[in-house]
């Protein structure tokens, strides 16, 4: 039961981890990785903790709404990181970071 309730934030963190585990992948194969570093790391902390998120909406954890607060802050910063880049694959987590974002907000506060 409690998966159906977060739906929409459990979807949004799994394409999130998703869409960061592709950048992070796809950045290791950019030409100036060096440059890429920090973008990297953060989709790697990104996606862990969005599929951590996940979980706990899932399990109907009494920690979920705390986790779900510091992912957004992660999703933020992801986001805020992969924006800067002109790369396709880049654009595309800064969409999933902030939709994430959004959702893991909206989930905190209920």
């Amino acid at each position: 039961m409690a998966h159906q309730i977060n739906q929409a934030c459990v979807e949004a963190c799994n394409a999130c981890a998703d869409a960061c585990d592709h950048c992070s992948t796809a950045c290791l194969h950019e030409q100036d990785v060096k440059m890429m570093a920090k973008c990297i790391a953060l989709d790697m902390d990104c996606a862990a903790i969005c599929r951590l998120a996940a979980g706990f909406m899932a399990r109907g954890s009494d920690f979920a709404s705390q986790l779900c607060q510091l992912c957004a802050t992660v999703c933020d910063a992801c986001g805020e990181e992969c924006a800067k880049h002109k790369h396709q694959h880049c654009q595309d987590c800064a969409v999933a970071c902030n939709r994430c974002a959004d959702e893991c907000r909206r989930m905190a506060a209920a």
